[in-house]
């Protein structure tokens, strides 16, 4: 199959509409909490943003996808509107149950192809440390398993977003001519972007008051053990797609890099310790 083919178009996007989940966050069995899942839920100091990213991706995506011509395309990208308006519903649900502090604004974005591209980066590079983060809170039971598996179904979604914006971005650079080199001068701005506005959005995020912070929760964490989980966790979710779509791979393959590099040095300090006792 040619990226950027006709059937490269029908692969990618049949695929993202056949794998489309129908539930309602209102109705999903949201449980009770303790004390301590709600003191740590009220610490987290993302909500707002976290709200506001998603009502701002809903009326954006859903407005770039009125803008298409081709309906194969539209209808897809369509759909993942719908589901951007879910997850911020998802939130809303969450915020509203357990009375957590979330100010929430009337929804603005201009839904300009520019505007979905960078999105489709900062959801590249958000997931995949989502990933990490999601893989390592559940494996220390930080939050109750009743309350985390509610949200794999977000994480899941999140992943086959970020496969269809790669197949998207790959076929309508074909169809704008684009050619390798200036294919990977776009990626490589494009990741940039993403970046710069995830290093602005973290320094928005203020801590609550509460009993619970970051290094409390992940003591004795090392960076290589999150990339880790990232890379674990990024390629559990990626193997349930179809073989022939394309994957993330820029962000993965920098984490993989990093990692090498991060136990290359431990083996070589560790060979230098062993023989300084010697």
């Amino acid at each position: 199959m040619r990226i950027g083919s006709p059937e490269h178009r029908d692969l990618f996007c049949r695929w993202f509409v056949g794998t489309h989940a129908a539930y309602e966050p209102e109705e999903l069995p949201w449980p009770q909490l303790d004390d301590n899942s709600l003191q740590l839920l009220r610490a987290i100091p993302v909500w707002s943003m976290a709200l506001q990213v998603e009502l701002n991706a809903g009326v954006m995506v859903n407005g770039f996808a009125q803008r298409q011509s081709d309906p194969i395309v539209r209808d897809a990208i369509a759909l993942q509107g719908y589901e951007e308006n879910r997850h911020a519903r998802m939130i809303a649900t969450l915020v509203d149950r357990y009375q957590l502090h979330a100010t929430r604004e009337e929804p603005s974005a201009n839904p300009t192809r520019r505007a979905f591209i960078d999105f489709g980066y900062n959801e590249c590079l958000d997931s995949f440390f989502g990933f990490g983060i999601f893989r390592l809170a559940r494996e220390a039971r930080i939050l109750p398993e009743s309350l985390t598996s509610l949200f794999s179904r977000v994480l899941y979604e999140e992943a086959r977003h970020i496969v269809f914006f790669v197949n998207w971005i790959a076929y309508d650079r074909v169809q704008r001519g684009y050619g390798a080199a200036r294919n990977t001068l776009a990626t490589a701005i494009g990741y940039v972007r993403a970046l710069m506005k995830t290093i602005g959005r973290a320094k928005e995020a203020k801590p609550q008051s509460g009993v619970y912070n970051a290094p409390d929760l992940f003591k004795g964490l090392t960076f290589s053990t999150f990339l880790q989980a990232c890379l674990t966790e990024n390629d559990a979710n990626m193997t349930n797609f179809d073989r022939d779509l394309l994957r993330p791979r820029v962000i993965p393959a920098i984490a993989q890099s990093v990692l090498s590099v991060i136990q290359t040095g431990g083996r070589i300090k560790e060979f230098a310790r062993a023989r300084a006792t010697r």
